[in-house]
Parts: structure tokens; C-alpha cells; sequence
């Protein structure tokens, strides 16, 4: 395992997990911020896959157009879905959770979809990985307990997870598109579908912008180049390696979510974030 992949697998939790943390000073419409951050993102990196397409690292070309709308449709949904999440659930409840479900429903859908076999050590780890689910949330089937609310926004994400995950791997690895090409034509596409639904809420946006412009920037900044470091790293690491290095983006996320949020029970969360970690790190060998 190279050292450099390794850092690059690092940064990338580390982004990911401080532009979560920005998500949940959101304070304005879900919609309006998820279409300003993309359209920052946009700004940010579609110059960047322009150098690489006049150097000719990439053509343009039917892989990449389909590529990216799929790609467009299923990160939107995931982000709509964690701002849903962050909106009425606890981050410490919501982020581990989909951190932690995205790489096993991948493995179950990989299954299902591609007729790929799960080992036993996979499974074993599917269940510690369940096990540390538990923990982060404590009893979810007390009444009217909000970790159970957080662990189906938690569930949903991480089913987005998977989703995002399966396609943007095959396109990086099957299809050879360039991370950051490919990255950026989704950003873009991701603003354009946005818009129509921006505009309709266009009085609200001046106030959104104003309100919510620090959040907006960082997210702008560290989702785009947490991802587009992954994407990288999963041509030259297997993605089974990747996953788990890229995980540790639940400790950064546990730790913070109690700092900046003063979230409950640092401990369980931590012990549960651990366990998960543990699991998917099996699923991995």
C-alpha cells in the first residue's frame, strides 16, 4: 500500500467529515443550499476539467455524458436525503449510521444486482458493523425516542451511499473516466437540475445566501476534493481498501458533532463509531 494513497484516502475523511459538520449550520431551504453549494462546487472545478480536456487527459465522449447524469441524479438524492437527515436527527446519530450502512448495503447490492458472493467474513463483518449501529444509537425502539429517527434518515443515506458508490466506481474503473472530468461534468449537471427548483424558490435565495454563505463555501471547497481524492485513490487501491481507510471520516465526524453541537453520550458514540469501523475494516479483508 502505497503512502501516498493512503494520505490522499485521509484527507479525504477529513474534508468529508468538516463538510458534514458545515451542512448542519444550515440554516435556511434545503433546496436553495444544496443548488448554492453545487453551483459553488461548479464554479470551483469545472475550469480545472476544462485544463484537462485542452491537454487531452480526457475526451468527451458518450461514457462521460452518461456517466455523469446518473452520477448528477444519485448525488442529489443523497444530498437531499442528509439534509433531511441533519434537519431532524442528532449528526452524531445520522453520520455514523450512513457512514457505516453505505459500505454494507454496496456489498448487498453488489450481490444482488451483480452476482457478486459475499464471504463469511464479510457477513461477520456486515454484523459487528450492525452491532456498532446499535451502540451509536442506543435503544431505537423505546416510544418516541429520536435515535430511531436518526437511524432511518441514517439507513436512507447510507442506501444513497451505496448507490453513488456502485456507479461512480464502475465509471472511474470499468469506464476510465477521469475523476476529476467526471466529477465536475456531475457537479455541473447537479446545478443544472437544481435550478428550475431554485428559481421557483428565487425569493428565497438572497436571504439563504446571506445566511448561510460559510457553510455554502466550505462545502463548495471540501466535497468535491474529499470524493474526487477517493475516486482517484480507487484506481490505484481496490475499493475494499479504500472503503475502510475512508471510514475513519466517523471518528472525525463523532468527535466534532459533540464538540461544536455538545451531542450526548461522547463515549457510546465513540465506542459505537470504533465497532463500525471494526466491521467494515473485516468486510475489507
Amino acid at each position: 500500500m502505497q503512502f501516498s494513497t493512503v494520505a490522499m484516502i485521509l484527507t479525504a475523511a477529513v474534508a468529508h467529515a468538516v463538510w458534514n459538520i458545515a451542512s448542519k449550520y444550515k440554516r435556511e431551504d434545503t433546496l436553495v443550499f444544496v443548488w448554492a453549494y453545487s453551483c459553488a462546487s461548479s464554479l470551483l472545478w469545472v475550469p480545472f476539467s476544462l485544463i484537462l480536456i485542452v491537454e487531452g487527459q480526457q475526451e468527451l465522449d458518450w461514457r462521460l455524458a452518461v456517466g455523469a447524469v446518473i452520477s448528477s441524479a444519485l448525488h442529489i438524492a443523497y444530498s437531499l436525503i442528509l439534509q433531511a437527515g441533519y434537519e431532524r436527527a442528532e449528526l452524531g446519530v445520522v453520520y455514523p449510521i450512513a457512514r457505516g450502512s453505505g459500505p454494507v448495503l454496496t456489498i448487498l447490492f453488489a450481490t444482488l444486482l451483480m452476482g457478486e458472493r459475499i464471504s463469511p467474513g464479510a457477513l461477520l463483518g456486515a454484523f459487528i458493523v450492525i452491532a456498532g449501529i446499535f451502540v451509536v444509537t442506543g435503544n431505537p425502539f423505546r416510544s418516541g425516542s429520536r435515535p430511531l429517527q436518526g437511524m432511518l434518515w441514517g439507513a436512507a443515506t447510507g442506501t444513497a451511499i451505496a448507490g453513488y458508490t456502485l456507479w461512480d466506481g464502475y465509471s472511474v474503473i470499468s469506464l476510465h473516466l477521469d475523476p476529476v472530468r467526471y466529477y465536475a461534468s456531475t457537479l455541473l449537471l447537479q446545478s443544472l437540475i437544481l435550478t428550475p427548483g431554485a428559481m421557483r424558490r428565487r425569493n428565497r435565495i438572497p436571504t439563504a445566501v446571506r445566511v448561510d454563505i460559510i457553510p455554502i463555501l466550505i462545502i463548495a471547497v471540501c466535497s468535491p476534493l474529499a470524493y474526487i481524492l477517493v475516486l482517484t485513490a480507487m484506481q490505484s487501491m481496490p475499493l475494499a481498501l479504500v472503503a475502510p481507510l475512508r471510514e475513519t471520516s466517523i471518528i472525525v465526524g463523532s468527535l466534532l458533532s459533540y464538540w461544536l453541537f455538545r451531542e450526548n453520550h461522547l463515549a457510546r458514540r465513540i465506542a459505537g463509531a470504533v465497532v463500525v469501523l471494526t466491521g467494515i475494516a473485516i468486510i475489507s479483508l
